[in-house]
């Protein structure tokens, strides 16, 4: 007998490794605005407050510097909280408690406080939400030790690493794409934890390596699969995890393919996919046949206009013209 899948949405597979966590410890909670009543922002949370009560889903001020500030000391003191953030863009406020408090307890007390908690906020564009609910900041934090950062990209990854993450001893930043949300797929039913170092490859190929995470996963196995039918055999890297980076993933698949295009939804400047590229000349210089290409948003914030904030972010077309230039076919 095959193994049985069931069918749901990334936001279900967010709100499933939440229910199942707290099913099964106690110590598990959830907090953040308007997680309780209202279902939560983008409705991950719907219905978790019938189901588990006000204790363990409490909805918080609009300050996030104050309940993340909380969810950290809830941690050190026994708890696993679940913190939820509206967005990237707010977590700049709360970014002293991430850097100076979470990030840093356990190596700032010779290993005597771990700081289990698990930061879930909505990151990218696609959603006419204008600049300031929309950027993809997930690749400054990834610049922060003392912190795990995963972004998945799939719903079988949206449930298994939020998951892990909830069972980690030290903090995770989980970074959900906004444009992912209503996304549909099956799963298997006995799908559980996945971990959450590692990269994966999508889609095998020969010809050309597209590396890249979140909400540009689907982006990218599209462009992949328009490429294939004109004949260019295209390997998809699925980062996953972007703190810590799979750095052996990154350059096994450039010493099979040497040419790669890295798909990130930031800003190019200063960005992850710049620290992509360095480690690719560092690690696997002479490997390439092309320089390393880049497909990322424009250095813009993000427009309102549907029209303008689709010519602002990675597209499939942006994707296959960029291969089409690393492989001397354009035009």
């Amino acid at each position: 007998m095959g193994t049985e899948m069931i069918k749901m949405t990334y936001r279900d597979a967010c709100r499933e490794a939440m229910r199942d966590a707290m099913h099964r410890d106690s110590r598990v909670f959830l907090m953040g605005e308007d997680v309780g009543m209202y279902g939560g922002c983008f409705a991950v949370s719907r219905g978790l407050l019938d189901e588990f009560g006000p204790e363990r889903i409490r909805d918080t001020p609009l300050s996030e510097g104050g309940f993340v500030g909380i969810g950290i000391g809830a941690a050190m003191n026994g708890m696993r909280p679940i913190v939820e953030i509206m967005t990237v863009n707010f977590s700049l406020l709360a970014l002293d408690q991430i850097l100076n408090n979470a990030a840093t307890l356990m190596h700032m007390s010779g290993g005597q406080f771990n700081v289990p908690v698990v930061i879930r906020m909505a990151t990218g564009g696609g959603r006419q939400l204008a600049a300031q609910h929309s950027h993809s900041l997930e690749g400054w934090y990834a610049h922060i030790p003392g912190i795990k950062i995963v972004a998945p990209g799939t719903i079988e990854d949206a449930r298994g690493m939020l998951l892990s993450a909830i069972e980690d001893p030290d903090p995770v930043l989980v970074f959900e794409a906004t444009a992912l949300y209503n996304m549909e797929g099956e799963i298997p039913a006995d799908s559980g934890a996945v971990p959450l170092e590692g990269a994966r490859v999508l889609r095998e190929g020969e010809d050309i390596s597209l590396v890249s995470y979140g909400s540009s996963i689907p982006k990218t196995l599209e462009a992949a699969a328009a490429l294939e039918a004109d004949g260019i055999d295209a390997e998809v890297l699925d980062l996953r995890s972007l703190r810590p980076l799979d750095n052996d993933a990154i350059l096994d698949t450039v010493r099979k393919t040497h040419r790669v295009v890295i798909v990130d939804e930031g800003w190019k400047s200063g960005s992850l996919s710049a620290e992509i590229t360095a480690r690719i000349v560092e690690g696997a210089f002479y490997e390439l046949d092309a320089p390393v290409a880049r497909v990322c948003t424009a250095e813009v914030p993000i427009p309102y206009a549907r029209h303008l904030e689709e010519a602002a972010l990675p597209s499939v077309e942006r994707i296959v013209s960029t291969v089409r230039e690393a492989l001397g076919t354009n035009g």
